[in-house]
């Protein structure tokens, strides 16, 4: 009998087994390879495009010079006269005249104006006919004086040839002595009515107002018939300002500059009715007291101003420009140049980045702006910046003189720098 056929699977040799394996194994590796060379190939490709987008940096630079410095310091105030007078009444009444008018010139003892004296008139007779009382009065006491003394002369002589009782010596004396201070008393009644009647003079004479300087009559506040009360606040009666060829400016120096301030400094200055023109000034007076507004601290220096045509006018508004350091010969550099330092390079590496640092290189980077010190320029040499130490002894605000033992004139120094890609 012959046996059932059974079912059975091919199974295929050893050699065609190896080389499917292999053939499976070359598939799963390839996509890798692919990768690895696309990603070799992109960080090539964006480390040569970063090389071609090098930025290409200008520098602007500005040859060192020789040349003068001017330090200035500006402040303003105002223009006013030399010397400014306010006279006042130092009595109490009526004016009877006002015999000046604003911008009248005045001399020293001209009269501005007068009061009703009428009382003070009466006063002062009556101050005379007490002096006249009291001069009589001494005259009386002077004789009486005399005629004590000659009685009590002969009352001593019959006391010594015993003819008269020493009572009546005693008595006599005790006149004597009295009719003696009797001219004493009318002395000082004599003495005090003088100088009674030299106080109502005094009062008489200052019912004329007179004006103490040379000048010219700035303001006048009152008229004829007003009355005048004298007291503790006397208004103002009459402004004058001495001779207005020669003034005063006062300006308020703030602080930051009041150190580099000092008397004998030249000034230049303007006011606004006289845009166009300048006015030369010398520094006299650098005040200590400190005057706060607004919290801003300021100090007062008075100008002197000579005004020989009469331009400038009391209370003119002038801003002056005070010279306080003059330099001849100096060795200049732009303020900008002291500010000016080359840029922070990025130089972090990329080698802390692993593998994908090597694959992807960083292209090149600019960093950051510098800072300059104050205590070095930088020269361009070579188409390269080299830094060169400088001391500053000076500076207006937009040059600076300075002193090294390297740079020299005519050196480029850099201000600042563009970078172009």
């Amino acid at each position: 009998m012959t046996p059932p056929p059974t079912n059975t699977v091919a199974t295929p040799s050893p050699d065609l087994a190896a080389l499917l394996t292999r053939a499976g194994r070359k598939r799963r590796r390839w996509p890798w390879l692919l990768g690895l060379v696309l990603a070799l190939a992109a960080g090539t490709g964006w480390w040569w495009q970063g090389q071609a987008a090098s930025p290409a940096v200008t520098y602007t630079t500005e040859p060192a010079s020789i040349g003068s410095l001017n330090v200035t310091v500006t402040a303003t105030g105002s223009v006013q006269p030399t010397t400014q007078v306010d006279v006042s009444s130092e009595l109490s009444g009526t004016l009877a005249s006002v015999e000046v008018d604003f911008n009248d010139p005045v001399t020293v003892g001209q009269v501005l104006a007068r009061l009703d004296d009428t009382k003070v008139k009466a006063q002062q007779t009556n101050a005379e006919a007490q002096l006249a009382g009291a001069r009589a009065r001494l005259t009386q006491a002077e004789a009486s004086a005399v005629e004590a003394e000659a009685n009590l002369s002969q009352q001593q002589e019959l006391d010594r040839r015993g003819v008269s009782a020493r009572q009546a010596l005693v008595s006599f004396q005790a006149a004597a002595a009295r009719a003696a201070a009797a001219v004493d008393i009318a002395r000082a009644d004599l003495t005090l009515a003088e100088a009674n009647l030299e106080l109502v003079r005094a009062d008489a004479e200052k019912t004329v107002l007179r004006s103490p300087v040379n000048g010219i009559v700035l303001n006048r506040a009152v008229e004829a018939g007003q009355i005048v009360a004298s007291s503790l606040n006397t208004p103002v009666l009459f402004t004058l300002a001495e001779d207005l060829t020669r003034m005063e400016l006062r300006v308020d120096v703030d602080e930051a500059d009041i150190g580099r301030v000092a008397v004998g400094q030249k000034a230049v200055f303007t006011v606004d009715a006289h845009p166009d023109r300048s006015f030369p000034a010398v520094i006299t007076q650098v005040r200590q007291a400190p005057e706060e507004t607004d919290s801003i601290v300021t100090y007062k220096a008075i100008l002197s101003v000579d005004n020989p045509e009469g331009l400038l006018r009391p209370g003119m508004t002038a801003t002056a420009v005070i010279t306080v350091s003059e330099r001849t010969d100096a060795l200049l550099v732009p303020n900008a140049a002291l500010r000016y330092a080359p840029p922070v390079s990025d130089t972090r590496s990329s080698s802390g980045r692993g593998l994908i640092g090597f694959i992807m290189p960083r292209g090149p980077r600019g960093g950051d702006q510098g800072t300059g010190t104050g205590r070095s320029v930088w020269v361009l040499q070579g188409g390269a910046p080299v830094e060169v130490p400088v001391s500053v002894t000076d500076s207006d605000g937009t040059h600076s003189a300075v002193t090294s033992d390297t740079l020299a004139e005519g050196d480029a120094v850099i201000t600042d720098q563009s970078v172009t890609r």
